[in-house]
């Protein structure tokens, strides 16, 4: 049974509406909290995670070559002067 109240078909209007506008400000609060975030980030000058391996990959294969260049190296004979 099923009765046609103004008063309660008001209300559910007003329910929902006010939980669309809820739902659209919590969005918003998102969005301006990520774009806040987004500019913190740019001023401190920070690199992305793909540029980081990047660089540490390079870096390895330096210090890769410089071992090699080090054992490769002929030891030095000690002089007269550091004899003493």
């Amino acid at each position: 049974m099923q009765t046609q109240n103004p008063f309660l078909d008001e209300m559910a209007k007003l329910t929902n509406a006010a939980m669309g506008l809820a739902q659209t400000a919590g969005e918003e609060a998102r969005a301006a909290f990520r774009a806040q975030a987004d500019r913190m980030v740019a001023e401190m000058d920070l690199i992305r995670r793909d540029e980081f391996e990047v660089l540490k990959a390079e870096i390895a294969a330096l210090r890769a070559e410089l071992a090699e260049l080090k054992a490769a190296k002929p030891a030095k004979k000690p002089t007269a002067k550091s004899a003493e």
